[in-house]
């Protein structure tokens, strides 16, 4: 008997509290012969789907920030050890992966096919209309994950389909090579082109659900890494596309930009306040709710027993619980002095993003508490139920920054939007940027983009993505880099001539073993003289 069996229960729990579907009865353990019976279980299984990617909020930092070079690795400056140190230091080997399975994505990928698989094939109760929202939030969520993968480990294995065992269990039929990295990209855009087609004429909108505007916002950043990315691979390598590929992100920023329903805060703090959540700033966010879902914004703040008293403000006066943290707080993440000072201290992001404090009254000892997921107070107890923001329309400003600079060089106006709202009454022509070489303008919108999306998941797919005057990744800069301590000489995030297999993670030897169909990722054994 053919069986394919999910678990429901657990994705309900992860569903969106905000959302009407939850407060249908849990089906707690469903097969393919009494489920798809309604639209209601249809949508039920969708915002089960939705949960699933709001509790892969962690993967936003551990795959798109660690190991960017803004971070500090050991030892906080509250004596605390710091987690994912080997990751934050690109110590990566094969024996040491960082991460495991493939992040966990496949499991997810699972679902996502099977609901595809389902809206495909069956469920002739729902209308063509309903049909094609729900395939293209599937088809967009599918192009996100893959485009996860993609940009993490390179040619991954193309899992499209559930496959159904049969009697005895077919091990060898589970089996499943890695594809080309450019196959692995073409089928990214062939998701992101069924998604837009799902949507055609759909300009419904929720930064909670994945809608049309957030697949053209997952376009854009596809198309610009393929534009400007090439990806080592044994098979079949992608190489860099340039104008084709810039040009359509263009496009999908343009729709973007034009739909009307985006803006920037008029004060960046505005954007991760507790009381403004779901702002005209937000395309996806994941939502979360003291009462439903937290987050783990307590990893990024002091403990208040350590640093209330005895730690030293800017002015020099003792720390006081600033933040109202009481018990709570234990900094596990922590930003370098270095990235912290490239802001003035005109620049409201500096204060919006960090709390800066010193172990010793000459204030030479630096350290800082991130902000931006603080929750908010009930009853006196911080909660930490700041929404984890995705996509949001400083990110479209940037990137247009980015497409412009590749088309004709001229991308100071969108740098300039971000800055003027950065600085506000003090923004002047001494703040005001001004176009310069291509070099030059990648640099400046890389340290804008540092100063803009701190802990939202950017700066190692940024310096992956951004070049230098040669047109090599900004990963190889020092330039571009963070010293380890203020004020000495930074050095380059990997080094060129013997880490340039690390722009991609290695898999884990236990998931190699599993499948016999496996090879490691690119360059890794060579590196390691294997």
């Amino acid at each position: 008997m053919k069986k394919i069996f999910y678990t429901i229960a657990g994705a309900l729990l992860l569903g969106l509290g905000s959302c009407d579907s939850l407060d249908l009865a849990p089906i707690d353990y469903a097969a393919t012969g009494n489920f798809w019976q309604n639209e209601s279980e249809v949508t039920t299984f969708m915002y089960g789907l939705h949960g699933q990617l709001r509790s892969d909020y962690q993967s936003l930092l551990n795959l798109g920030e660690l190991r960017g070079g803004a971070m500090v690795d050991g030892t906080s400056s509250i004596n605390t050890s710091l987690n994912s140190s080997s990751i934050i230091v690109s110590n990566l080997t094969t024996a040491s992966t960082g991460i495991s399975n493939w992040n966990g994505y496949y499991g997810r990928l699972l679902q996502v096919n099977h609901f595809i698989e389902q809206l495909t094939n069956e469920c002739a109760f729902l209308s063509d209309a309903s049909r094609k929202t729900f395939l293209a939030q599937a088809h967009g969520l599918r192009a996100y994950y893959y485009f996860m993968l993609y940009r993490t480990f390179g040619a991954v294995p193309l899992e499209k389909d559930v496959k159904v065992m049969s009697g005895s269990i077919d091990v060898v039929s589970l089996y499943m090579a890695r594809s080309s990295a450019e196959d692995v990209l073409q089928f990214i855009k062939d998701e992101i082109k069924a998604s837009e087609e799902g949507f055609a004429g759909n300009s419904a909108f929720d930064c909670y659900t994945w809608s049309a505007l957030t697949t053209q916002f997952l376009k854009a950043q596809v198309y610009l890494w393929s534009a400007k990315v090439s990806t080592n691979d044994y098979e079949k390598p992608h190489q860099a596309t340039g104008t084709a590929d810039l040009n359509v992100a263009k496009e999908a920023l343009d729709k973007i930009i034009s739909s009307g329903k985006f803006g920037l805060q008029e004060h960046f703090a505005d954007i991760f306040d507790y009381k403004k959540k779901k702002n005209n700033e937000i395309i996806l966010a994941m939502p979360c709710d003291f009462n439903e879902y937290t987050n783990w914004g307590v990893n990024f703040v002091y403990t208040p027993s350590i640093v209330v008293g005895s730690y030293y403000a800017p002015d020099g006066n003792k720390m006081v619980d600033v933040l109202e943290l009481g018990t709570a707080g234990i900094v596990r993440y922590e930003w370098k002095e270095s990235l912290v000072k490239s802001m003035d201290l005109t620049d409201s992001r500096r204060a919006a993003t960090f709390l800066e404090y010193y172990q010793d009254e000459a204030l030479t000892k630096f350290g800082c508490s991130m902000l931006k997921l603080l929750g908010h107070m009930e009853s006196g107890i911080r909660q930490w139920d700041s929404d984890v923001i995705m996509y949001r329309y400083a990110d479209v400003l940037l990137m247009r920054a980015e497409v412009e600079n590749g088309l004709t060089g001229k991308c100071a106006s969108y740098i300039n939007q971000i800055r003027e709202r950065a600085y506000g009454d003090n923004f002047s022509d001494e703040v005001k940027y001004v176009d310069g070489s291509f070099a030059e303008n990648e640099l400046a919108i890389l340290h804008e983009r540092d100063k803009e999306f701190v802990s939202e998941g950017c700066r190692w797919f940024d310096v992956v993505r951004l070049q230098d005057a040669n047109k090599q990744p900004l990963v190889f800069s020092a330039e571009a880099a963070y010293p380890k301590v203020y004020g000495e000489a930074a050095y380059p995030v990997l080094d060129k001539a013997t880490e340039q297999h690390k722009l991609l993670w290695p898999v884990n030897v236990s998931t190699l073993t599993a499948d016999p169909e496996l090879k490691q990722t690119w360059g890794y054994n060579e590196a390691e003289g294997k």
